[in-house]
C-alpha cells in the first residue's frame, strides 16, 4: 500500500498544490516563493525519507505569514491523510539533530491528539523572506492539522539559521521513525488512534 496524499488548497490568499509520499526516498521539488521555507521544506523531505512536491503562490507582497502557514496545514493534512488509520506504524519518534553549534531535539507521537510543545528561540526577526515567528507557528500549524504531539526543543545555538534547520532535521527524523512500519497492530492500549 503506498502511503501518499495529495493535496491541493486555494483560498483569496493562496494557492498550494503538490502531493506527499512517506514511503519516498527524500526527493523534493519545492516552490513557495520564500526561499528559506523552500529550504527547511526540502530538508523535512531529505531526512525524513518522504518525497514532497509543493507549488505555493501566496501574497507575498503583504508577507510570508500566509503562504508558511497553509504550507504547514496543507502538509499536515497530507500526513495525516498518508497515514490512513494509523495501524502497523512505530507511532512514537524522536530524534537530535546539531548543525554545528545549534542542537535540536524532536519527540513525535502520531497519536491522533494534536498538541505542540514548540521552543526555539531566535535572536532574529526574519531568516531570508521568513519571519521567525513563522517558523514555529508552521511547526505548531503542522503538529495540530497532522493530529500528532509534537515537542520541539532548540537545546543550544547562536545562529539563527542553524538553529531553524537543526530543529527541522529533528523534527523529520523523528517523524521518519515515528510512521516507520512496526507490526500489524493499533499501537495502542485504546485500539484505535483515529
Amino acid at each position: 500500500m503506498t502511503r501518499r496524499a495529495d493535496f491541493e488548497r486555494e483560498t483569496a490568499e493562496v494557492t498550494i498544490r503538490g502531493h506527499l509520499e512517506l514511503d519516498g526516498t527524500g526527493n523534493s521539488d519545492i516552490k513557495t516563493g520564500l526561499g528559506f521555507l523552500d529550504h527547511v521544506l526540502a530538508t523535512l523531505a531529505k531526512h525524513g525519507r518522504f518525497d514532497l512536491a509543493l507549488t505555493a503562490t501566496g501574497d507575498t507582497q503583504v508577507d510570508d505569514h500566509h503562504t508558511v502557514e497553509d504550507c504547514a496545514i496543507v502538509l499536515g493534512r497530507a500526513l495525516d491523510q498518508a497515514l490512513g488509520d494509523r495501524t502497523g506504524i512505530r507511532r512514537f519518534g524522536h530524534a537530535y539533530a546539531p548543525l554545528d553549534e545549534s542542537l535540536s531535539r524532536a519527540v513525535v507521537d502520531l497519536s491522533g491528539r494534536p498538541w505542540a510543545e514548540i521552543s526555539v528561540e531566535f535572536a532574529r526577526e526574519t531568516i531570508g523572506e521568513v519571519a521567525t515567528e513563522n517558523i514555529v507557528h508552521f511547526l505548531r500549524s503542522f503538529a495540530i492539522e497532522g493530529r500528532m504531539a509534537l515537542h520541539v526543543d532548540l537545546l543550544r545555538g547562536d545562529n539563527d539559521h542553524h538553529k531553524a534547520e537543526s530543529a527541522f532535521k529533528a523534527l523529520a527524523i523523528a517523524l521518519r521513525s515515528a510512521a516507520a512500519g512496526d507490526g500489524d497492530g493499533v499501537p495502542s492500549t485504546k485500539g484505535t488512534l483515529t
